[in-house]
């Protein structure tokens, strides 16, 4: 009777001990991307708008190719201007090897020749890469999604100009969703990875559950609370921004 009692007494303390946070919380993508170009130019198209869910691979902006056309055939000329010089050179020294077997010509002047060849072949081969390296450069005016995702910011407009490093778009990836709270100094002894939990979204009447998976150790000195992520199932019309309420039951 006596043992009764007292695990009577342990099960009631515990309970009173135990309590649930309730927490509020918002939808956050943990792949989020900010978008922008290498090359310095003017935007010719933007395909995408705000909230518009894009395919790994869809065109988001394209950049107009006049500087880089111009770079291409400073180029190309390069490659026909080295490539006349070597045909000419080539000709003379296999004329002057000639000339020096019947002893009309020195071997230094052959020797002088043959290396003018030789570095005029070396030079339309430079030339040629220069070609290529330009190329290559079209590719990066076609501006492509790089993953599946909502587009949640634009910063561009067609028309405007493209600079390397500044934003032009923030692309969320909807795969990657998590649950980001915040939770009191006092209430982070109770708080553990992979501690379970439940979400309410409630603009979805949408109850489900979560499990803890991060836990950022820096505290905001201004509230002395500490941020948290968990993971969650979810539907496919979650969507980050929306407002959520955690529940965690703590001992």
């Amino acid at each position: 009777m006596i043992k009764k009692l007292i695990l009577a007494s342990l099960v009631l303390a515990n309970l009173a001990m135990a309590k649930t946070l309730e927490l509020s919380s918002t939808v956050i993508s943990d792949n989020e991307k900010f978008i922008t170009s290498r090359f310095m130019g003017f935007i010719k198209t933007v395909k995408v708008n705000e909230g518009d869910v894009v395919k790994k691979g869809q065109l988001l902006y394209a950049i107009d190719s006049t500087e880089i056309d111009s770079k291409k055939q400073q180029a190309l000329l390069g490659v026909q201007m080295y490539e006349n010089q070597y045909q000419t050179m080539k000709r003379n020294y296999e004329r002057y090897k000639r000339l020096l077997e019947k002893g009309l010509v020195s071997k230094f002047e052959v020797e002088q020749l043959e290396l003018g060849t030789k570095n005029l072949k070396d030079m339309v081969t430079i030339s040629k890469s220069r070609v290529k390296e330009v190329d290559n450069q079209y590719r990066y005016l076609t501006i492509k999604a790089p993953n599946d995702g909502v587009i949640i910011r634009k910063n561009i407009k067609a028309g405007e100009m493209a600079i390397p490093g500044m934003p032009a778009l923030v692309l969320s990836d909807l795969s990657s969703l998590r649950i980001k709270t915040e939770v009191s100094e006092t209430d982070l002894k109770h708080i553990f990875i992979g501690q379970k939990a439940t979400v309410e979204i409630p603009s979805l009447d949408l109850k489900t559950n979560a499990k803890i998976v991060a836990i950022i150790p820096s505290s905001n000195p201004m509230t002395h609370t500490f941020n948290i992520k968990l993971s969650f199932k979810h539907k496919n019309n979650v969507y980050p921004g929306m407002y959520t309420k955690v529940y965690i039951d703590t001992k």
